[in-house]
């Protein structure tokens, strides 16, 4: 068997790659003025933007999901609750709900040595209903 050079097969991989990555990339460079124009006066403002990214960072984790789920029927659950729901160290479901807590999704309050945790906003429980219904069908 003949060995084939190092720099031929990178040649020839960058080669492959190259065709592979030509056809989901305009070959011309233009764009519809009027269609970026109608799309861009269309987008909600920089604000709300930055809000939905910090929700839907938010929701990119199984257990903080896990968590909006149980707190949305209004019900508040401690620290240790939340550790036994998701099955992990009080100190991961701690981390968890001040994350969440910091991202003003939930509200906490203490009584005595125990920390409750319940949802700020209403609005997030019909979200992540919403997207799990979808996600069913």
């Amino acid at each position: 068997m003949t060995k084939v050079p190092t720099n031929v097969k990178t040649k020839v991989k960058h080669s492959i790659d190259a065709e592979s990555k030509s056809s989901d990339v305009c070959q011309v460079r233009c764009f519809n003025q009027a269609l970026v124009s109608e799309v861009s006066e269309a987008l909600p403002e920089e604000a709300l933007l930055e809000n939905a990214q910090i929700l839907f960072g938010a929701l990119a984790d199984k257990s903080r999901l896990k968590i909006l789920h149980a707190l949305s029927d209004g019900q508040e659950l401690c620290v240790c609750d939340t550790a036994s729901l998701l099955g992990v160290k009080v100190a991961a479901a701690s981390h968890h709900l001040r994350k969440l807590r910091d991202l003003k999704i939930l509200k906490h309050r203490s009584d005595g040595k125990l920390a409750y945790y319940s949802l700020k906003d209403r609005r997030i429980a019909s979200i992540l209903e919403f997207a799990l219904r979808q996600l069913a069908e």
